[in-house]
This record gives C-alpha cells, sequence and structure tokens, in this order.
C-alpha cells in the first residue's frame, strides 16, 4: 500500500502540467454516461477469450508471469523483459469449426528501459448464408440469391512498456481499436485503454491490469437498406444506431518461480479477475462486483520443453435436482522450444464450461536474434 500511496504522488507531481488536458478528458467520459450510452455488461466479450496457446493452457493465470509477445494482452509492461524481438501467431476453431479465433502480435525492445508491440486479434463466424431474397418477388425460390457473409470482431492493440518507472515498477499500456462487423448489415468502431504494472521481489512477482482503464467506447451504425423490407413485413423492430460502454476490469496475479534441480524449474501463479459491470456468475459476485480465481503451474525441462496446468472458470450451477454446486475447468498444455522457435499447444475450452466442448490451440512464436 506504501508503494502504491508514493506512486500515486508521483504521477501526480510528474504530470501536474497536464491538469487541464486531463480535467477535460475526464468531463468528457462523465458527460458519455448522461448522454444514452450504454453499460453493456458483455461488450466486446471476445476480449476476454485471451491470447497465445501458453496463456491458455495455464487458465489465464499469466498477469505476472508471461514476459513473451502474448503480454501485449495480458500485461503489457512486462514486454521490458523481452530479450528478443518477437512475432507470435495463433489459431483456434471450436464450436465445431463454426467459428475461428485468430492472433497475431510483434513486440521488441527499443532499448534497455523502453519496448513496444502490436497486436491483432480477430474473432469470427464465416460463410453465413443471407437467405433474406431467396424468394423473388413472384414467390419462387431462387437458392443463387443466397448469399454468404461473416460476423467478425476484430482488435488491434498497440503497446508501450517502461522499466522502473518508480521504485522497481514497471508500467505499460495499450491503446487498442475495435472493429465490429455483420457482413454489410451493421459495423461498429470502438476505442478504449488499458493501463498495467509490476514488480519482481526476489522469486516473486506481483502484477496487474486495468482493461478498459477509461472505459472502451463502441458506436454501432446500421445499414438499414439492406434489410428494412424485411423487417418489415415481418413486422419486426428495426434497430436504431447506438453506443455501448464497456466498464473497467482488473486481473491482478501473484506468481513465484522455483529452481528444482539443474534440468527442472517451474512457477506458478495466482491471478484475480475483479469486474465493476455487475452481478456475473463466478465465484464470488455481488451487486457491482464479480470476482473469479485461476490458477496455473508450469515445469520446464531445461530450455527444451513446458508441461503446463490450469484451472478456472468457477462457475456456480444447479443440477437437475435443484442442488447447487460450483464447476471448474482445467486446462492442460505442453510447449517446445526449437533455438528461436517455439511451438505451444494447448486443450482448453474458450467457449463453454460444459463437457466435451474442448477445443485445441496452436501457437507459434519465432524469436529474431
Amino acid at each position: 500500500m506504501q508503494y502504491y500511496v508514493e506512486f500515486c504522488v508521483y504521477l501526480m507531481d510528474k504530470y501536474t502540467t497536464m491538469h487541464y488536458k486531463l480535467k477535460y478528458l475526464f468531463f468528457f467520459f462523465v458527460l458519455l454516461s448522461f448522454t444514452g450510452v450504454s453499460q453493456t455488461k458483455y461488450s466486446n466479450e471476445f476480449l476476454q477469450i485471451g491470447a497465445g496457446a501458453r496463456s491458455l493452457s495455464l487458465s489465464k493465470a499469466v498477469v505476472a508471469s508471461s514476459a513473451n509477445s502474448s503480454s501485449i494482452y495480458w500485461n503489457p509492461s512486462s514486454l521490458v523483459d523481452l530479450t528478443h524481438t518477437e512475432m507470435e501467431l495463433m489459431h483456434a476453431s471450436y464450436f465445431a469449426g463454426i467459428a475461428n479465433f485468430d492472433q497475431f502480435s510483434f513486440a521488441k525492445k527499443v532499448n534497455e528501459t523502453d519496448a513496444v508491440g502490436f497486436m491483432m486479434l480477430r474473432f469470427g463466424v464465416d460463410d453465413i448464408m443471407n437467405t433474406s431474397n431467396l424468394i423473388d418477388n413472384e414467390g419462387n425460390v431462387d437458392y443463387n440469391r443466397i448469399e454468404l457473409f461473416s460476423a467478425a470482431d476484430y482488435a488491434f492493440l498497440f503497446s508501450y512498456a517502461k522499466k522502473d518507472v518508480f521504485k522497481g515498477f514497471d508500467v505499460g499500456g495499450n491503446a487498442k481499436i475495435i472493429y465490429r462487423q455483420i457482413g454489410d448489415f451493421a459495423k461498429s468502431w470502438g476505442f478504449g485503454f488499458d493501463l498495467s504494472t509490476q514488480k519482481q521481489f526476489g522469486k516473486w512477482k506481483v502484477a496487474a491490469i486495468t482493461r478498459d482503464a477509461t472505459s472502451t467506447f463502441n458506436s454501432w451504425m446500421f445499414n438499414m437498406e439492406k434489410f428494412e423490407e424485411v423487417y418489415l413485413q415481418t413486422g419486426n423492430e428495426l434497430p436504431e444506431n447506438s453506443s455501448e460502454l464497456t466498464l473497467p476490469s482488473i486481473q491482478t496475479g501473484i506468481a513465484r518461480s522455483f529452481t528444482i534441480n539443474k534440468n527442472f524449474s517451474a512457477h506458478s501463479e495466482l491471478d484475480l479477475d475483479i469486474h465493476f459491470d455487475g452481478e456475473r456468475n463466478t465465484l464470488y459476485s455481488a451487486n457491482t462486483t464479480s470476482v473469479n480465481p485461476h490458477f496455473g503451474a508450469e515445469i520446464r525441462y531445461r530450455d527444451i520443453i513446458d508441461f503446463r496446468f490450469g484451472i478456472g472458470e468457477f462457475i456456480r450451477e444447479t443440477d437437475f435436482n435443484n442442488e447447487k454446486y460450483v464447476s471448474v475447468q482445467p486446462n492442460i498444455g505442453i510447449g517446445f522450444h526449437f533455438d528461436n522457435i517455439r511451438i505451444d499447444y494447448a486443450l482448453t475450452n474458450l467457449g463453454d464450461q460444459s463437457s466435451g466442448l474442448y477445443s485445441n490451440l496452436f501457437s507459434l512464436r519465432y524469436s529474431l536474434k
């Protein structure tokens, strides 16, 4: 707590000259809450999936132990711990191949104290059939009139990190642009910021990231020409252009590294996800706040192979006998290191906590030495 207070005082002193700019920015976001912008609980929920097969095999318990290109998502301040410039690709296909989740990231050290990164995420369902024009004006069914479209969400993250900003605390952040598209029917643009910090205490490390730190703003626009006629014929209410506001959330974690012997080493981490958008079905939830823990552990043989295990997604459920219980989601994974190439695999569940819906994820990291 002492470090936190001193850190806040330091920032206030350092950025006093920005007082008026910050004041105007504050009033801008306050004004948003009074101008019809809805605070949507699950807005931009695709950004809760995560990034990197290694991270997902550890049940996302990596905010204090990620030092690779996936750190752009998990903890941009840890980019200062990079030893080489990295690129990473990840692909996941789940729900029997209906949906695809893809990631590309690039991160590099600028100098001894600064690092930058870029990440693109895409979550999409492709080749959806548009049957609104299946029947022509004369009532004939013409399958050639069927068109295909995609519903996809994109996120572009631009990261910056600086080492030892205040008493050993590294600081980083993301500026992110969100683009969501449903064929030619609707599209949305959004923007927001993430802020993170970390500090090493011997073999222990603590870290935290505030996602959507200033709330992330999304504006939806609908192409009425594409479906107005169908909506009127079916008596449905036409959608209106609208805006959404994603409230801040915090992920905080504590990790420890272990040396077993000259060949084996390990690390473990415990994280907490804290949301402030109302009650969620998590291990702990209240009217305004919900908290969910997740744990991950990794055993490494030299610098050749990693074995990973994680547990998370604590969900309160009710069975057919009306008895309540808590379900959990275990994840496992493995990683192989070949000089400057790393291949990570995870067996995990991205979209549902029920059994039998596990997904296979692969990611490839390349270090530019």
